[in-house]
């Protein structure tokens, strides 16, 4: 089954790849470029001098490519300046304080997720000789991804660049700065998010790279090697994260200029950690006694404190996405509300019909499915859209993480991609459906986030693979069977749980 699977991740890049060739040769039909227009208008600083840019997701909405700009009428470019397309330095008065306060909330809301929300909620989760290594990842994670955002990860993301990856002008935060004088003090904002200081966007972004890595760590439960997971992270984080984030996010992204709509992270966080997780679990393998012995959770107590960390949480995560505090963060706080609890429902009913009894790892898995499948949309679609996303990513995602896991024979420890593999996919796809221009200011294309979809998939499937075979390679990736039986926290970490 293994061997299977890969090879049809293998022959999914192939296929993937010329179906992303033919999508993008078809970007100049009329179609795509009255789209690409009207996002333009939609996102343009100049529209709104309160809330530029900072309209979208991180740099979702402010995906109009330039060449989508000179489609825009001769009278609207004449009447209004050209919207910046790098950091800039502004005067301190431009510097709106609800919107600074508002994201510093927003920063300490999503790293509130991954440290202590996902490592209690995956450290309930795991076997009690295991506890301790759970917890232990997502504490490194966070720990690790600070650096490497600061030295090159921000840069490469959110930087002009190519269509694919950013520049260097932000390696080691270079040019980022305050300058406090007698008279005037300047600092830099980003192009994505003027009316706040860069350093506040940087750290922002940064709590968003923190916990996507730390989420693929659900899918090896049990088994990988510490030093191994540290240098899968550190490279997975530059050449994975990154340039999804840039393609999706940053107006020169290849991504962004063809009209993707992603407000808060379902492809470049969800779909992109979950196909990952997928890949890793395969590499490494089924856990020892998979199938055989019990590997029931250990402390299902600690996994529903941390699913409600996470759900907390998420409001910074996509009502943070707005850059501002405005109506949009309204929308986006609401949309995730309803989202999230109708996912927890439809998930608690179907298994309740399925298996005779609703469990609470249920509900909470469910609430988990409906935080990720609203990601994508929670900028752009109102109540109906909300409710029905909710809902199709509860009931999908338990298919996904019993039945579809249980036919094709892969162990996903902790459903890392049954839950936000397959419901980021679910939310991309259904914010094409459901997408309120009224609200976000875009029409939706299920065409468009197909192409994000896939474009995700193939590309961090495809990369992940290959950095786990050379890793395995050059320093092994999976623990002994010695290990794995006593217990990564004493084997690894020298430490355990009484």
């Amino acid at each position: 089954m293994r061997k299977l699977l890969m090879s049809l991740l293998m022959a999914g890049s192939l296929l993937a790849g010329g179906i992303g060739a033919a999508l993008a040769d078809d970007a100049s039909a009329p179609a795509a470029a009255s789209a690409a227009a009207s996002d333009t208008a939609a996102s343009a600083p100049a529209a709104d001098a309160s809330a530029p840019a900072a309209a979208s997701a991180p740099a979702a909405d402010a995906s109009a490519a330039p060449a989508a700009s000179a489609a825009a009428a001769p009278a609207a470019s004449d009447a209004a300046p050209a919207a910046p397309t790098a950091p800039f330095s502004v005067d301190s008065s431009k510097i709106n304080s609800g919107d600074t306060a508002w994201m510093l909330t927003s920063t300490a809301l999503v790293l509130f997720m991954t440290i202590p929300g996902l490592a209690l909620f995956y450290g309930g989760m795991v076997r009690k000789k295991n506890v301790l290594a759970t917890l232990m990842q997502s504490f490194a994670i966070t720990c690790l991804v600070t650096i490497i955002w600061g030295v090159v990860g921000y840069s490469l993301a959110f930087t002009p660049g190519g269509s694919f990856i950013g520049g260097f002008s932000r390696v080691f935060m270079s040019g980022m700065n305050y300058i406090k004088g007698d008279k005037a003090t300047t600092l830099t904002v980003s192009h994505l998010a003027q009316t706040i200081p860069e350093t506040v966007y940087f750290v922002y972004q940064m709590t968003f790279a923190i916990i996507t890595p730390a989420l693929i760590t659900g899918a090896f439960a049990d088994r990988m090697k510490f030093s191994a997971m540290l240098v899968f992270m550190t490279l997975w984080s530059i050449i994975v994260y990154s340039p999804i984030a840039h393609m999706v996010w940053e107006p020169t992204g290849w991504l962004a200029s063809a009209g993707i709509l992603d407000f808060a992270g379902g492809t470049v966080v969800h779909i992109n950690a979950g196909v990952a997780g997928l890949v890793c679990c395969l590499v490494l393998g089924k856990r020892v006694g998979y199938g055989k012995e019990v590997m029931a959770p250990h402390n299902l107590t600690l996994t529903l404190i941390g699913a409600s960390m996470l759900w907390v949480g998420w409001f910074g995560f996509n009502a943070g996405s707005a850059v501002a505090a405005d109506g949009r963060a309204g929308f986006a706080m609401f949309a995730t509300q309803i989202a999230t609890a109708a996912a927890a429902l439809a998930w608690m009913f179907a298994e309740w019909a399925a298996k005779g009894k609703p469990s609470v790892l249920g509900i909470v898995s469910g609430a988990v499915a409906g935080l990720v499948a609203i990601t994508p949309a929670s900028g752009f679609v109102g109540m109906t859209g909300s409710l029905v996303i909710g809902i199709v990513a509860g009931v999908v995602c338990f298919w996904s993480a019993t039945w579809l896991k249980h036919k094709l024979g892969y162990d996903d420890s902790l459903d890392a991609f049954g839950v936000h593999c397959i419901g980021g996919i679910v939310g991309a796809l259904l914010t094409g459906v459901f997408a309120v221009k009224d609200i976000g200011g875009f029409d939706g294309s299920v065409l468009l986030q197909a192409k994000g979809v896939v474009t995700t998939l193939v590309y961090s499937g495809v990369v992940s693979f290959i950095l786990l075979k050379v890793i395995d390679m050059v320093m092994g990736i999976r623990v002994t069977e010695e290990q794995e039986r006593e217990g990564l926290d004493v084997t690894l970490h020298g430490e355990h749980v009484e």
